[in-house]
Formats: structure tokens, C-alpha cells, sequence
């Protein structure tokens, strides 16, 4: 296997990656990066947490050095494209890291986050050597006449190519190549290869290296283990809530519904119980998008809810109104601004993500792949536990069915060891907490959260640097309080423990909670009773009113005898 160094990297860049704490290079990084520095033409397949960003990072790089070594004049040289914004900052950081020994010789820029075309323009006339951006926002700089890559480009990526096209910047590219150089290399990296993928390989591609690698696109089981509870709508708040209370949840969690307000809805359902999570979807500011995946990344958040309403809205528009787990759509639903180049259930890297719960059933099987596709990245373990509904086992087969294909084995989402029987005392709290939660409730919090964000801008970044204990404030996992607070529902009562937990708390089940750190703990079923045949003597002997009656018997003999 070819180690980092055996790549003909520069000492830096290998500094940068020592730093990060990586050891060897993955496969995709092992088969990619030396082509990519031969100047070929790249098609890559690598499923999520694989690598691809550092394998598509290290050779632009490299290439960048080289080309200043050589003291050609500066330009812009890398052109990195992906889907969505949060992908787009994720692949900057990235550069960021690996370029922090060479940073006076390599200069990365954004341009996704900036709105104002005017301000992206002051940053590409300084001819930064990589820009990173969605399609629609260089094609503008392109179209307005306030970037030439004509003469410069030397290399084009383009990120999760198979969501390229799904996110509708299929027009986009067309036009876009027409404002590249003839002759570029060209890198196409995807978790797929779809026939939106072949049609892009045609236009951007000259006699590319397809890279299939030898690897299933999903995780072994023994690395993601799949879980499943057969519930019905008014069954997932109890669930949700016993779950988190009985600590049968540990570590980072990722919670997965289907559309904003429920998002909103399952955050003020959670905090009535004490249970912090944060929001995350497309309406939100970019800016608070990013703070909140940071945050998160580092510790700062455990559990962040998360709505994957955009994917859901473009595979099925209809689902929205059918499903009974979506909100009913109001005139005002159509109003909404949302970031059509936002993303959250794909190509973002969640760290160390223990837990990914689809508390709503995703709509396909390629939309579970991608939720799941957050956890047990790399070589880290990790769990999925979806809450399906018997209208939704047609969905349930499908994605059974796609996750044996792809994995090479016989995977099936595992029944999880949970009887509803057990937390029926849950049921009354959970009622009546989800009840409050009403639209007017709903309406209220995002009003909150938008004053908040307001709060949040980056202009008063200065003033919260300064004052540290102002921003502690601005938590997004803080409550939003527009629901009436029972401070007793956040305490479980010892009568509604389940009798299997009390049972059995000190054995060897509790003890093997406590040496858990990630993942899910199903309910510990109860031992069995082994009864086996015992003889008369033991009868007698383990019977209590018998040794009364003959200790009674012998204290009378023994005082006749005395007498």
C-alpha cells in the first residue's frame, strides 16, 4: 500500500496532513491521487466518509506549488464545483488545513457564501490560484464579464457530480463549459454512477481513468448496524422521548424528518423534557448553517434535527401534503425563501456521529443512504434506527433490497429489542407534550430563532469575540420557550421506569450501558427460568413450613426429655 510520502508530495503538504492526524492513505486517496498528479482525466466512485475530498485536495495542491515553483504568473488555476454551500465551505476548510504550511504560496477563496457579486469580484481580481463555488454563482461572474478562465484554468473538479444534477444545474454547466480553455484536466468525483454522471462524463471528460473501487458503497454491518421500530405516527413521540430519558442513546445524534416545521415541532417536543437539539435545514441564514455544524463537529451540540425537505420536495413534490407526518402546507408555506443551493443530508462531514435516527421514513432508498451515509465514516462505528410505519413497508423492502445489493451481503434492518408495552407510562407525557406543540407554537419559535439570528450576524462578530459571555446566549440548541414549560416532565418518576431496567439494574446489562459511549442500547430481554427436577430431600428441605413444622416438632421432644 502507498503511503503519503511515497506520493511525491511536498514536505509541507505532508506536515498539514500529520497534523490531521492521518495515518495512511484511504483507498480512493491511494488510487487517485497519483493519477491526478499524472494530469489524467478522473472519473471517481467512493462511497461516503471515503475520502474523496483529500484525494481531490492534496493533487490541486501539489499542482499549485509546482506551478510556483516554476514562477509563472499568478492566476487562477483550480476550479472546484460542488452542489450546495455547506459543501462548498466544507471543501474550503479542508484546503484551508492541508494548505496551512504554504499558505504564502497558495490562496484559496469561497465564493458561494458571497451574495453581493460585487464583493466576490474584489476577491477573484486578486487571482486567487483555487476558487471553490456552486455552478450558478461563477457562471454569473462568468456571464457578468468579471472573470476570464479562458486562458488560466488548468484544472476542473466537480464534487458529488451525481447531485450536480439532481440540484438542477445541468443549464448551468452547459453554459459554463463554453467559458473554459479547450484543453483542461478534468475530475469528476460521485457516490454514484448515475446517467446524469455519464452524460456530464461526456462533456467535461477526455478519455477519463474510471476509478470503481473494489469497496460496497455502504459500510459492513459490523461497521453500521441497521435498526428498525414498526410504529405508527402517534407511537415515534413516545419512542423519541423514552429513548433519549432512559439513556438508551449515547453519543452524537443526527435526527431526520421530512420537512421544516417538523423540525421546529420535534425541537420544542424535545426541549419541554429537557432534551437539547438544535435545527438545521434550508431556510436557515448560511451563516447560522455553518455555525451550527461547527459547533456541533467540535462538541459543542449533541443532537441536531435536521430536515431533508429539499431533497424530498424535488424526488416527490406530492409526499409533502400526503404524508401524515408533513405539516399541512399554508398559504404562507409558498412564501418561505429557502437556499435552493443547500444541502444537508449529503456531502456534509458530521463528525464523529454515533447515531443517525429517521424519525420520519425517508422517501427512498436513495435517500436513507444518504442519511445514513452520516455515520461510521472512515473506520468509526456507527447506528441507524428508522421509525417506519405499516403504510411504509413497501419502502422499508426497498431499502432492504438496495442495502444487499450494494453491501455484497445479506443486510436487513434489525428489529430493534423495544416493546411499547413497557413504556406505556411515557405515553400520557408524551400526549400531552406533543399536543402543545401547535402551529401558532411553531410560527412563534421561528420568529424567535430569525431575532436571534439577526442577533448572530457577522457584523456583530467583533463585539461577540470581546464579550464571550454574551454569545453564550446565542446557543443554537438553546429553548425557544413559546410552549408553556413543565419543569416536572424533565424527570423521570422511578413508577414509570420500565420494570425490565429496575430488574436487572445491577447486572451485567447495566454494566455494559455504562461502558457504552456511542450507539444504540436495546431493552435487555428477561432470563428465563431454568426449572429442573429435583429430588424429595430437596423438596422438604427448601420448603419453609416444613422445617417449622418439624423444628416445632423437635423443641417439644427435646423438652418432654428434659423433664
Amino acid at each position: 500500500m502507498k503511503q503519503f510520502h511515497d506520493m511525491g508530495l511536498d514536505d509541507r503538504l505532508l506536515k498539514a496532513i500529520a497534523r490531521l492526524s492521518w495515518k495512511e492513505p484511504t483507498l480512493i486517496q491511494e488510487k487517485a491521487i497519483p493519477l491526478i498528479l499524472e494530469g489524467k482525466d478522473v472519473l471517481a466512485r467512493a462511497r461516503t466518509g471515503s475520502g474523496k475530498t483529500g484525494a481531490f485536495c492534496l493533487p490541486t495542491l501539489q499542482r499549485i506549488l509546482n506551478i510556483k515553483a516554476s514562477a509563472r504568473e499568478q492566476a487562477i488555476r483550480a476550479l472546484i464545483l460542488a452542489p450546495s454551500k455547506e459543501l462548498c465551505h466544507q471543501i474550503y476548510t479542508n484546503f484551508q488545513q492541508l494548505a496551512t504550511f504554504c499558505t504564502r504560496d497558495v490562496k484559496v477563496i469561497d465564493i458561494s457564501a458571497q451574495n453581493d457579486l460585487n464583493s466576490a469580484k474584489s476577491l477573484l481580481n486578486e487571482k486567487p490560484d483555487v476558487v471553490v463555488s456552486t455552478p450558478t454563482r461563477i457562471l454569473a461572474h462568468l456571464t457578468g464579464k468579471s472573470l476570464d478562465l479562458k486562458e488560466s484554468l488548468e484544472l476542473l473538479i466537480i464534487d458529488e457530480a451525481d447531485l450536480v444534477f439532481s440540484f438542477g444545474f445541468e443549464d448551468d454547466l452547459k453554459m459554463l463549459i463554453g467559458h473554459l480553455p479547450r484543453m483542461y484536466q478534468a475530475v469528476l468525483a460521485s457516490a454514484t454512477l448515475t446517467e446524469d454522471v455519464i452524460n456530464l462524463k461526456k462533456l467535461v471528460l477526455n478519455n477519463p481513468v474510471v476509478l470503481k473501487l473494489q469497496e460496497p458503497l455502504i459500510p459492513p454491518s459490523c461497521q453500521l448496524t441497521h435498526y428498525v421500530i414498526r410504529s405508527e405516527e402517534e407511537e415515534k413521540f413516545v419512542l423519541i422521548y423514552a429513548l433519549f430519558k432512559l439513556n438508551l442513546v449515547r453519543g452524537k445524534s443526527l435526527i431526520f424528518v421530512n420537512n421544516v416545521d417538523r423540525s421546529y415541532k420535534l425541537k420544542l417536543y424535545l426541549e419541554q423534557f429537557g432534551i437539547k437539539a438544535c435545527v438545521l435545514n434550508s431556510e436557515l441564514p448560511q451563516m447560522s448553517r455553518w455555525h451550527t455544524v461547527q459547533q456541533f463537529n467540535i462538541g459543542v451540540y449533541n443532537i441536531i434535527i435536521a430536515s431533508d425537505d429539499r431533497h424530498l420536495n424535488e424526488k416527490n413534490p406530492e409526499t409533502v401534503v400526503k404524508t401524515e407526518s408533513t405539516a399541512e402546507p399554508g398559504p404562507s408555506q409558498s412564501k418561505r425563501r429557502r437556499d435552493k443551493e443547500s444541502g444537508v443530508s449529503r456531502g456534509i462531514d458530521f463528525q464523529y456521529v454515533s447515531n443517525v435516527i429517521n424519525f420520519d421514513f425517508p422517501v427512498d432508498s436513495a435517500s436513507y443512504l444518504h442519511r445514513v451515509g452520516r455515520t461510521a465514516r472512515g473506520n468509526n462505528q456507527g447506528a441507524a434506527l428508522s421509525f417506519a410505519s405499516m403504510k411504509e413497508s413497501e419502502l422499508l423492502q426497498e431499502v432492504e433490497a438496495t442495502l444487499q445489493e450494494l453491501s455484497g451481503e445479506t443486510l436487513t434492518l434489525k428489529p430493534f429489542n423495544f416493546k411499547m408495552e413497557e413504556v406505556e407510562g411515557f405515553r400520557y407525557r408524551a400526549k400531552d407534550a406533543w399536543k402543545a406543540v401547535t402551529r401558532i407554537a411553531v410560527r412563534e419559535a421561528r420568529l424567535k430563532e430569525i431575532r436571534l439570528e439577526i442577533m448572530n450576524s457577522q457584523k456583530l462578530k467583533e463585539f461577540f469575540e470581546s464579550n464571550p459571555k454574551e454569545m453564550q446566549a446565542l446557543r443554537h440548541d438553546k429553548a425557544l420557550r413559546t410552549v408553556k414549560q413543565q419543569p416536572h416532565l424533565k424527570h423521570v418518576p422511578d413508577y414509570i421506569v420500565p420494570t425490565t431496567l429496575k430488574q436487572l439494574s445491577r447486572g451485567r446489562w447495566v454494566k455494559n450501558v455504562a461502558s457504552a459511549s456511542s450507539g444504540f442500547i436495546p431493552f435487555p430481554q428477561k432470563a428465563k427460568k431454568k426449572r429442573g427436577k429435583m429430588g424429595k430431600g430437596k423438596k422438604q428441605k427448601s420448603d419453609p413450613l416444613m422445617s417449622l413444622k418439624f423444628g416445632g416438632l423437635n423443641k417439644k421432644k427435646k423438652r418432654k426429655t428434659s423433664d
